[in-house]
C-alpha cells in the first residue's frame, strides 16, 4: 500500500462539488473560490479513544463518516454553508489498501449528502489510526452566522432532536446494558454513537428565522447549554421532563441506574442542534422541542426535575494528561 498508489485512487473517489474548487488533487495546494466570511473548524478521532477498532461492531467505514460528520456539526452550529473539507488520516500496519478505501468511501458519501467538496489532505503511517477533518464552511453575510453569545431573557431554550442516543448505544457498544433491548432498537442507538448527522437542514432554519444563539451537543446539554450561559452571560433553566428522549434510552439508563432525562442531557455525542430564540418564531422551525428558557441572571444553567428540585449535571469535559477518559466506542 503506497501513498501514491493511495493518492490516485481517492482522486478518482472524491467528486468535485459546486464551481468554488479552481484547483484540487494533484497539486501541492488546494485552490477555492472564497466567500466573503470563511468559517472553519477541525476536529481529530483517534482508536483508543474516541472508538475502539477493536470492537467487531466499529468498522472503519463507520470511523470515516464519524470523522466528518463531527467537524461539519460545528459548521451547522454556526448556521454556515458547508465547502470543503481537508483529510489527515494516520494509518497503521495492520489496515490494508482496501480498509483505507472503505473509510474514504464513507467520508466521500458523506460529504455528497451534504455537498461538500474533499479538497485535499495528507496520509501518514501511524501506530494508531486517526482522522483528522478540517471543514471550511462559507456566508456571503457576517449577521447570518449564528454564534453562542446572543441568549436573550425570554428566549426560549429548544433541541434539534431526541438527545440521548448516542450515550446508549456507547453503553451497547461496551456491553454495559442492552442485553434486552429489541434489536431494531438496539441498531439505531449504536447508529446514533457511530453514524451522526450534522444538523444543516435546521441550522438553515434557524438562521432564516434569526435565532440568537446556537450550539451542537457534542458534550452534551448539561456542557453545551452552560456555553450558552457563559458567553452569553444568561441563565438558561432547563425542565428535565421536557427533555426528548430517543427510542430505547429509558430502557438502558434504567439497567445502568441512571434516572432517563439526565443520562441524556450529560452523555453528549448527540450532535443535535442547542438553540436560543423567541417562541414566535421557533413555532417556524421543523421539529424543535422546547426544553427551558433564558433569564437574566448569572452565567449558568439549571436543571429543574419534574418536582421543582434543581439538580445537579455535568456533560462530558475534554481530559488533558496522559489518561484519557473520553468516551470511547
Amino acid at each position: 500500500m503506497s501513498e501514491h498508489s493511495l493518492i490516485s485512487a481517492f482522486e478518482q473517489l472524491f467528486a468535485q462539488r459546486g464551481e468554488r474548487n479552481v484547483g484540487w488533487a494533484g497539486d501541492d495546494c488546494a485552490v477555492v473560490r472564497s466567500k466573503p466570511f470563511c468559517v472553519t473548524s477541525i476536529d481529530s478521532i483517534v482508536d483508543g479513544i474516541h472508538f475502539r477498532l477493536e470492537n467487531e461492531r466499529v468498522t472503519v467505514a463507520d470511523i470515516g463518516h464519524k470523522a466528518l460528520a463531527v467537524a461539519l456539526s460545528d459548521l451547522a452550529a454556526m448556521a454556515a454553508e458547508p465547502g470543503e473539507a481537508y483529510i489527515s488520516l494516520g494509518i497503521p500496519s495492520e489496515l490494508n489498501e482496501s480498509d483505507v478505501l472503505s473509510l474514504a468511501a464513507s467520508i466521500e458519501q458523506l460529504a455528497e449528502e451534504t455537498g461538500v467538496t474533499v479538497a485535499g489532505g495528507d496520509l501518514v503511517r501511524s501506530p494508531t489510526l486517526f482522522c483528522s477533518v478540517t471543514v471550511v464552511g462559507w456566508s456571503d453575510d457576517e449577521e447570518q452566522l449564528i454564534g453562542r453569545g446572543g441568549a436573550k431573557s425570554g428566549d426560549g431554550v429548544f433541541v434539534s432532536g431526541p438527545l440521548g442516543g448516542a450515550a446508549a448505544g456507547l453503553a451497547l457498544l461496551e456491553g454495559a446494558a442492552g442485553g434486552q433491548l429489541d434489536s431494531k432498537l438496539s441498531e439505531a442507538l449504536i447508529c446514533a454513537q457511530l453514524r451522526p448527522q450534522p444538523r444543516f437542514d435546521c441550522a438553515r432554519q434557524l438562521r432564516s428565522v434569526g435565532a440568537n444563539a446556537l450550539i451542537d451537543l457534542s458534550d452534551g446539554l448539561a456542557t453545551d447549554a452552560g456555553e450558552i450561559a457563559a458567553r452569553s452571560s444568561v441563565t438558561l433553566e432547563i425542565d428535565l421532563a421536557a427533555i426528548p428522549l430517543a427510542a430505547g434510552v429509558g430502557q438502558i439508563a434504567t439497567e445502568l441506574g441512571r434516572d432517563a432525562a439526565q443520562f441524556a442531557a450529560s452523555g453528549g455525542e448527540d450532535f443535535e442542534l442547542c438553540a436560543c430564540l423567541p417562541d414566535s418564531t421557533a413555532v417556524q422551525v421543523d421539529g424543535l422541542f422546547r426544553v427551558g428558557r433564558v433569564f437574566d441572571g448569572p452565567a449558568e444553567v439549571r436543571f429543574v426535575s419534574a418536582e421543582g428540585e434543581q439538580v445537579k449535571l455535568r456533560g462530558f469535559e475534554h481530559p488533558v494528561g496522559d489518561d484519557p477518559s473520553a468516551p470511547t466506542s
